[in-house]
């Protein structure tokens, strides 16, 4: 390469290494988005409802709680997309884990007359055998990807079907009822939102500093060059999927205790709204790129639009529809970086 070559091409590199300087990093870009949705349904309450929707403190509270479980879940969600998988299996196993849950924690006459030896027990075993329960649904999901190379759209289907039929199957579909203080108590107050935050935190270092988060990034992104490279692919998804279960039956402990009963139906779409929490928070479905942190705005965006729908009185359809409308976007603007990425 002459001289002249050399002079021309340098300034085109610096320039695109400018360009990569003053990249916003996707965190602040999904933050600005959380923003700018605020301030709209701000301005729209004034307008059409004569009331803030930012200064209502209980509305913001309720509004936190709510997505709290759908934010454990997108934890879990977070680390099986990161490895170029899928997970619809959450939101029943959500509800498999509060009915087995529950039904450990109940206190009422009638059920000490009914199962006698499964009443009155320490709320520490009806947490371990919700959580177990969440475990064993995430190792059979990662077992059947790893071992038999089904998709994880089937394998984890399959779970879901599955895992709904046992809620309905345990209790013949009647609600379990009158569950202990101890149990309900993590459900009260602001214990859900400091256990979702909690998870988010241990999860977010677990990605970003250990050896966990490299391997799950590798696999991500290149699945062969990671098996080459010495990693043993399909334990580490066994490790993945059972952490997402288990994730899952921790949200169901936390929704059963909120309801302070157990029901079958609990988690429906669960599982789309923490995959919608963590497209929207950055996580790219082609797998290999996504944070916690992007994770959390998220879930709060989600949180926001639903609650902004409500305080605007807009029926719960428009709501649906909208939400399916913003994972379509984000789906989109993830393909755009990507083709970017690629280009650069």
């Amino acid at each position: 390469m002459s001289s002249e070559q050399v002079s021309e091409l340098l300034p085109r590199v610096a320039a695109q290494a400018t360009r990569r300087r003053r990249r916003i990093p996707p965190e602040i870009s999904i933050l600005l988005v959380l923003v700018g949705i605020a301030l709209a349904f701000e301005l729209l309450g004034w307008m059409f409802v004569g009331q803030s929707f930012l200064l209502n403190k209980q509305r913001l509270v309720v509004m936190i709680l709510q997505v709290s479980v759908v934010g454990i879940i997108a934890v879990g969600v977070t680390q099986v997309i990161i490895t170029g998988g899928i997970d619809l299996s959450s939101g029943s196993v959500v509800g498999m884990t509060a009915m087995m849950a529950a039904s450990l924690a109940q206190t009422s006459d009638f059920a000490r007359a009914v199962y006698p030896a499964l009443t009155d027990l320490p709320v520490v075993v009806p947490i371990a055998v919700g959580l177990l329960a969440g475990l064993a649904a995430g190792l059979v999901n990662g077992s059947l990807i790893a071992y038999t190379g089904i998709p994880p759209f089937i394998a984890t289907l399959g779970m879901m079907v599955t895992a709904r039929g046992i809620a309905k199957w345990y209790t013949r579909g009647q609600p379990v009822s009158m569950l202990s203080d101890s149990y309900a108590f993590l459900g009260t107050g602001a214990n859900p939102v400091i256990i979702f935050l909690g998870v988010a935190i241990i999860f977010h270092i677990a990605l970003r500093y250990t050896r966990y988060g490299k391997f799950t990034y590798a696999i991500g992104a290149n699945v062969q060059a990671a098996r080459v490279s010495g990693i043993n692919v399909g334990r580490h998804l066994i490790w993945v999927y059972a952490i997402a279960g288990l994730l899952s039956g921790l949200a169901g402990i936390v929704t059963s205790a909120r309801a302070i009963s157990g029901q079958a139906g609990m988690g429906v779409m669960y599982e789309l709204d923490a995959i919608a929490a963590t497209v929207i928070g950055g996580t790219s479905l082609s797998g290999g790129v996504g944070r916690m942190t992007g994770t959390v705005v998220g879930t709060i965006i989600l949180g926001v639009v639903t609650s902004g729908f409500t305080f605007l009185r807009i029926d719960a359809y428009y709501q649906e529809i909208v939400k399916g409308m913003i994972i379509v976007a984000a789906v989109i603007a993830d393909q755009y970086r990507q083709r970017k990425r690629g280009r650069g």
